[in-house]
């Protein structure tokens, strides 16, 4: 890539997790120009030789991913979300508790010296206070991105995943949000217990097996709640009635067909616009559940990371 292209860069954001950073390269109408992928997380980081600086592994691994980027374009700003933020992170960035409107996030950024000549400027958290505490970190600039393409007056935004989140918002404010940490829940009884003795890899997703088990909730065997309901996994193998390639995929709609049903039961708008942010395969399973269980409509909203960094930006006046 030319030096000339380069120069159109107006912001480098990184989107920066537990297992991964992956980075982009905006013009200057907000437009991605590049993207890159890295195994960086704040997990993995990169080793230093020499030193025990505990932000040193961080300096490198953003030297590395995109110091070509920072050279050729020496005033565009540096911005991340993600756990890169959090207590484990590069520098911590405090949550900010909800209700808020979405601007409000993007005044509050924490600054962390790069040593690279600008700092860079890191997106809070979102925290909810109640009986209960929640939590978000990463997610909430997906839900702003999303709400670039999706300006309906209620909005129920999920983020199906390991811990699957459900954001409420009202009139372009976020609200409410739960978790459900059903994808990781999933992995530990599939790897972990007996239920995963007689599950078979499938060839293709099974949908008839996955809707087998969200019906589940729905019938008086679901009333007893779902850990009385996930042995059905392995039992109806027993019996027969599951071979061991369908297991896998009825205990995937089991959980999720559970978890919808709970968001149902706590959500008064059953009615309202369901926006989905995620892998295309997991969405689709979601939007599945979602119809069978009577919410929606549902639309899957696209490029959300992207456009909630641009975004970020431009309320922090990084970007104009």
């Amino acid at each position: 890539m030319n030096q000339e292209t380069h120069n159109d860069c107006a912001l480098i954001a990184l989107d920066w997790g537990t297992s991964s950073l992956r980075c982009y390269r905006f013009g200057t109408q907000g437009e991605v120009l590049e993207r890159r992928s890295h195994p960086w997380g704040i997990m993995n980081l990169p080793v230093v030789e020499v030193g025990n600086d505990p932000e040193a592994p961080f300096r490198l691994a953003l030297q590395s991913a995109c110091g070509d980027w920072m050279d050729a374009a020496p005033d565009a700003p540096l911005i991340a979300a993600g756990m890169v933020g959090s207590k484990q992170g590069w520098r911590e960035a405090p949550y900010l508790a909800i209700p808020l409107a979405p601007d409000r996030i993007g005044r509050k950024l924490t600054q962390v010296d790069t040593g690279a000549g600008r700092p860079l400027y890191i997106v809070p958290g979102l925290l909810q206070v109640s009986t209960l505490p929640n939590v978000m970190r990463g997610e909430e600039t997906q839900v702003i991105g999303a709400l670039r393409q999706y300006r309906d007056d209620e909005l129920l935004i999920g983020l199906p995943g390991t811990h699957s989140k459900w954001v409420r918002v009202s009139n372009g404010r976020l609200q409410h949000f739960d978790t459900f940490m059903t994808g990781e829940v999933y992995g530990a009884l599939s790897t972990h217990t007996i239920l995963g003795r007689t599950m078979q890899k499938p060839d293709a997703p099974d949908d008839a097996a996955f809707m087998r088990g969200a019906r589940v909730a729905q019938t008086p065997e679901g009333q007893a709640g779902v850990l009385s309901n996930i042995f059905s996994s392995r039992t109806l193998g027993l019996t027969g009635e599951l071979d061991g390639s369908a297991q896998p995929d009825y205990l995937s709609g089991l959980l999720i067909g559970h978890e919808i049903a709970a968001l149902k039961s706590i959500n008064t708008l059953h009615r309202q616009r369901i926006v989905l942010i995620g892998d295309a395969g997991l969405c689709r399973r979601y939007r599945l559940a979602l119809e069978l269980y009577g919410m929606g409509p549902v639309s899957v909203a696209e490029q959300a990371t992207e456009a909630g960094l641009w975004l970020l930006a431009q309320h922090a006046g990084l970007v104009s």
